[in-house]
């Protein structure tokens, strides 16, 4: 079963927390990224450009209507993924759980609806 695991984080918060904490969060997630890929549930992950530096899209009267910056105003912002298969939803969510940005910000998981075709 395919998930999408999506990090979600707040600027302000981020931001006001010491770049100590900043690297063990990015050394954690590293190492947690490199066993879930030894296992063969990773499949990929990325972190994301800022969202100052995002566009939305939206066609309106049939014209492009291009926005920069984040789609909503709101405290957390997209900021990473992660797709992972694995036997089931309990350890997705386990993942999730250790994410080491769970500690900070959000972190939600979502089932991949694949299609067959048909």
């Amino acid at each position: 079963m395919k998930y999408m695991v999506m990090i979600y984080n707040n600027a302000d918060v981020w931001n006001a927390l010491p770049l100590a904490t900043h690297e063990a969060v990015w050394s954690e997630g590293g190492k947690r990224w490199q066993e879930l890929v030894a296992s063969g549930e990773g499949i990929m992950g990325e972190p994301l450009a800022p969202p100052n530096d995002s566009h939305v899209i939206r066609i309106r009267n049939g014209a492009a209507d291009v926005t920069d910056g984040p789609f909503a105003e709101t405290k957390e912002q997209f900021v990473g993924f992660l797709i992972i298969d694995v036997a089931s939803e309990a350890r997705a969510l386990e993942i999730a759980s250790s994410w080491p940005d769970a500690k900070y910000a959000a972190v939600e998981v979502r089932h991949i609806n694949v299609s067959n075709g048909s």
